[in-house]
């Protein structure tokens, strides 16, 4: 899996390692037991410091999406706790369906998009 950082965003760079992962699970390329590179390994690709990938894999594992294990490292994990996982969906959904009707964005919009990208996950 090829993880994408933007050093210009104004993102955390543990919050797009994050994302990257996440998405990676989402489109299927990161599956159930695929283990992810050691801390220093994906420091060192991706140029970033061993406490930034560190920070982002252990709020991963708190999130249900890995395990980390002192033998196999961090794994993909797929036992999300899904009343909780929905809770935080819809708080999401209800931010950014809001920045979307302040910008006149209708809902059959919203319902196109929403469908556009459940197709990208082949969902």
């Amino acid at each position: 899996m090829v993880i994408e950082i933007d050093f210009q965003s104004g993102e955390a760079l543990y919050t797009q390692l994050m994302n990257q992962i996440i998405l990676g699970i989402a489109t299927s390329r990161l599956q159930e037991g695929d283990p992810l590179p050691s801390v220093r390994q994906l420091a060192d690709t991706i140029g970033i410091n061993m406490h930034t990938v560190n920070k982002a894999y252990s709020l991963l594992r708190q999130e249900g999406f890995v395990s980390i294990d002192r033998r196999k490292g961090a794994v993909i994990c797929l036992d999300v706790d899904k009343i909780r996982a929905t809770e935080e969906l819809k708080q999401n959904l209800k931010i950014a369906l809001a920045r979307g009707c302040c910008n006149n964005v209708t809902r059959e919009e919203i319902h196109s998009l929403i469908d556009e990208i459940l197709d990208e996950y082949g969902q």
